[in-house]
């Protein structure tokens, strides 16, 4: 598992919040009480900070406008669109709405539209394999080829497991293939850490993120991003695997 993950899973908020209650409870048993209190607080304390939708819109947010989302025609045209594999909150167009699968927006459909517009010629896909045989890239060659890619524009980089890798072996893909700029399409949540992924290899790359999905929808009154919300809980630790990430990421010098 990627350090990242391992990090970002420890201090999800349902496991860090158990987690700091049990150790308040033994040392409960062992008459720390004080201590035992202190540890059961913080842990519901973090637990309740994140099932907020406020945090989620302050932190999460944060890192979505450092990339502001732009139509196709407003971006420069590059050698190649390049798409991360992954998922972010079922690609839902707002963490706070139910899934809706039939307004979903995907990195793909973005890839969909810059390739349609004339931004670049050539589209790499860059994900391995997660389960069986069939990469992440694999998949989504097929799913382009469905809305009407053409096959001789796409490159597949089948390997890469993480976000690091997306950024060494795609550059390896795009060295070989000696294209240069490429416009680069994820998540607008992920899109910090990808882009200090990739020029960190020295890759010339533009932002080119989906829609942001943390934002406040236009149906829901001020006052409930004040109020504990189950979606929100759930979908917070995105937005804590993009922190661990950036902090790990730096820590290993590859951001």
């Amino acid at each position: 598992m990627e350090i990242a993950s391992l990090l970002a899973n420890l201090v999800i908020p349902l496991n860090l919040c158990l987690t700091l209650v049990a150790l308040g409870l033994v040392l409960a048993l062992f008459r720390l009480r004080a201590a035992g209190a202190v540890l059961a607080i913080l842990g519901l304390a973090w637990a309740l900070a994140w099932s907020l939708p406020i945090t989620s819109l302050w932190l999460g947010g944060a890192l979505e406008r450092q990339y502001p989302y732009m139509q196709p025609a407003e971006l420069p045209q590059a050698d190649a669109i390049v798409v991360l594999g992954g998922n972010t909150a079922n690609s839902r167009p707002n963490w706070f709405l139910p899934y809706d699968r039939d307004t979903a927006v995907t990195r793909l459909q973005t890839a969909t539209q810059l390739y349609l517009a004339g931004r670049a010629p050539k589209i790499v896909l860059s994900g391995g394999a997660l389960s069986g045989d069939v990469s992440e890239a694999q998949g989504m060659a097929h799913a382009l080829r469905q809305a009407g890619i053409p096959e001789h524009a796409l490159i597949l980089e089948n390997f890469s497991r993480t976000t690091y890798e997306n950024a060494t072996l795609t550059e390896d893909e795009l060295r070989d293939h000696h294209l240069g700029t490429v416009l680069l399409v994820t998540s607008a949540l992920h899109m910090p850490r990808a882009m200090a992924a990739f020029r960190k290899q020295g890759v010339t790359a533009v932002a080119a993120p989906s829609l942001p999905q943390i934002v406040v929808p236009t149906t829901q009154p001020p006052l409930e991003t004040w109020l504990p919300d189950a979606r929100t809980f759930e979908a917070s630790r995105s937005i804590i695997k993009e922190y661990s990430g950036l902090f790990v990421y730096w820590l290993r010098g590859w951001v």
